[in-house]
């Protein structure tokens, strides 16, 4: 299956909240809302501090964007802060103008006013435009940071080894390549610039109420405590809610792919109430959690701004006070009003971000771990290097176990000469596929050694090792293209011709012939609009091509019909002549030709020889294959 490509998310919006004025009074995000999909999980990093330090490490080389950053988001901010002080002077002149010519004693200076209105445009221009600098900038590092992080990842897993994904799920490792580096991206992009902003929006407002009047300051910082309670008190409660909407998500989410792949087993089984009910378990409490996440953090905006209201009443009761007294003009009220209105939004905002940088801690800190788990062990230094390969396989004394206290293999030793045909036969969980993921060096031997031509397989690198082999697997797998470049994967640079030769020798080419776009025809993510047997001659096609000295056969002729097998059969008598072959296979018929028969039972070789010796012997071999032959069941 392709991993399709996940395109980052480049949000450049600017979070500051506006300040009022022409504009109108914004709306920063809610703490806890519904915007905070990926915020709002309730998951923390353990080590928040050295997740940080790694993340800023990430950041030094772009140390100059990151200045140039800083500097427009203030300048932008402290532009925006100083219109509506400027503004209120156009107020007073327009005041004062009018009660002058009540009084007939004077016009109203419009000229005077338009040129505080043009210098307020101007002022909210350059704020927007350092503002799209800002933005323009900080998305062009976080993108190219979690572009890094995508491709630190991607060759990461190229040098795990097996058992790292035998222990975690396929979801775990995609989750880390897209929503925890989204989040991360996310954050670098807007967080980190909104605490400037709200930061500097905090200070600059306070400094600019401060300069219009210390008792109004004081009413409107009276409103605050209040305020940071509520916030408190919601975020809490809604903090709960979208933890389990994101849990029970999860569940659904699980639910609805679990069957849609098994669809048609779930049909056959008449299994559809048993899937409602099962998805009514999860459903039904994701959207009470939902419903209730959503109303608390809906009470939010509506809470903030009942509480700021009764300030601003406050304010305009005393500033009107003020201006009676002569002790401000009445457009400093007016600028007095929009500082209030715009005052809590960004502390609301950078206690919402310190929730954000610790989700973005979470996902920084999944991500690093993963770039810090133990890789496959070193290539040699010195590795050998073969003119010719001759196909001799040797296993001596190997142990293995996939954890190292439970051994699997015990003490095995065989050795198949160069164009021999070695079979591995036994029960389920015997081993036998576990010995050719050992030859392929998959997995490392716990003790003993593997050697190929008298060399161990550890004193090659990897890439030369699995040039000498080709193996075809009962679990065929094709990727999403044309059929053409499928059979081709392991061959990049082969010819059309080689190609269809490698498909005439699999018996293959017919087929392909009669679908609409034959070797042209794309494969769909599945590969399902081919069947299963077709599917696994279109892999041994692929081995056929690989043109090796070693070739694998993991029940490779399971998936087609017993005609077709014949054909497979014949056809791979014809590519095994000149190469060692290890055919591991559930139909012990398939295997009497074989020059050898390895039988294998827990990880031990309990017998072996040629098909007739061992029949001769009466033994285990002569067991399973009888037992073919009388209708069991439990033998493969």
């Amino acid at each position: 299956m392709t991993q399709q490509p996940t395109t980052p998310r480049n949000t450049t919006t600017d979070r500051r909240p506006p300040m009022g004025g022409p504009f109108g009074p914004g709306r920063g995000p809610r703490p806890g809302g519904p915007g905070g999909h990926m915020m709002m999980k309730g998951e923390k990093a353990r080590d928040f501090k050295g997740t940080m330090r790694k993340l800023v490490g990430y950041l030094d080389k772009y140390k100059l964007a990151l200045v140039v950053v800083a500097l427009m988001a203030v300048a932008s901010t402290v532009a925006h802060i100083v219109g509506p002080k400027i503004l209120g002077k156009a107020t007073t002149r327009l005041f004062e103008g009018v009660m002058a010519q009540l009084a007939g004693t004077g016009t109203v200076d419009f000229a005077g006013i338009g040129n505080i209105i043009l210098t307020v445009l101007g002022l909210y221009l350059a704020s927007s435009l350092f503002s799209y600098i800002q933005g323009w900038v900080m998305a062009n590092v976080s993108t190219n940071i979690a572009y890094r992080f995508r491709q630190e990842i991607a060759a990461k897993v190229n040098r795990l080894p097996l058992k790292y994904f035998d222990s975690v799920t396929h979801g775990e490792v995609l989750s880390r390549i897209t929503n925890d580096v989204d989040t991360v991206n996310q954050t670098l992009s807007q967080s980190l610039t909104q605490i400037i902003t709200s930061s500097v929006t905090v200070v600059g407002v306070l400094v600019m109420m401060l300069s219009i009047s210390g008792w109004m300051t004081l009413i409107a910082l009276l409103t605050i405590p209040l305020s940071l309670a509520v916030v408190g008190l919601i975020v809490g409660q809604s903090q709960k809610y979208f933890k389990q909407q994101q849990d029970y998500l999860g569940h659904v989410n699980g639910h609805i792919e679990e069957m849609y792949g098994g669809h048609v087993v779930m049909k056959a089984f008449n299994g559809e109430a048993k899937s409602l009910a099962k998805f009514d378990e999860s459903n039904t409490p994701l959207y009470e959690s939902a419903w209730k996440s959503q109303f608390l953090s809906g009470l939010m905006m509506p809470i903030m701004m009942f509480i700021g209201n009764l300030g601003y009443v406050a304010v305009a009761v005393l500033g009107g006070w003020l201006v009676i007294r002569n002790a401000i003009t009445i457009g400093d009220v007016q600028a007095f009003i929009q500082y209030v209105r715009s005052f809590t939004q960004p502390i609301t905002q950078l206690a919402n971000i310190s929730n954000v940088l610790q989700q973005t801690a979470a996902a920084a800190e999944r991500v690093f771990e993963f770039l810090a788990e133990a890789e496959e062990i070193p290539e040699t230094a010195t590795p050998v290097k073969l003119d010719t390969v001759a196909g001799r396989v040797e296993f001596r004394d190997v142990h293995f176990g996939y954890t190292p206290d439970k051994i699997i293999i015990n003490d095995f030793c065989a050795e198949a000469r160069p164009g021999q045909k070695i079979a591995i036969v036994g029960p389920t969980g015997a081993g036998k596929t576990t010995m050719v993921k050992l030859l392929m060096r998959f997995y490392d031997v716990n003790d003993g050694a593997i050697l190929i031509d008298g060399h161990d397989i550890r004193d090659y690198t990897r890439r030369d090792l699995r040039q000498m082999l080709a193996m075809v697997l009962q679990d065929t797998w094709l990727y999403n293209g044309t059929i053409m470049e499928n059979i081709r994967y392991g061959r990049p640079d082969a010819t059309d011709e080689q190609v269809t030769d490698a498909a005439k020798t699999a018996h293959v080419d017919h087929f392909i012939h009669t679908l609409p776009d034959g070797y042209a025809m794309v494969l769909n993510e599945e590969a399902s609009n081919v069947s299963q047997g077709q599917k696994q001659l279109l892999t041994i096609a692929r081995a056929v091509l690989a043109d090796p000295k070693i070739l694998i056969l993991d029940e490779a002729t399971s998936s087609v019909d017993t005609r077709t097998e014949v054909l497979i059969q014949q056809a791979m008598d014809r590519l095994m002549q000149g190469r060692t072959s290890f055919i591991i296979a559930h139909r012990l018929s398939t295997v009497r030709n074989a020059d050898l028969i390895l039988v294998m039972r827990d990880g031990d070789i309990v017998e072996q020889g040629t098909h007739t010796e061992l029949l001769a012997r009466n033994g285990f071999y002569a067991e399973l294959y009888n037992s073919q032959f009388e209708g069991a069941s439990g033998v493969v």
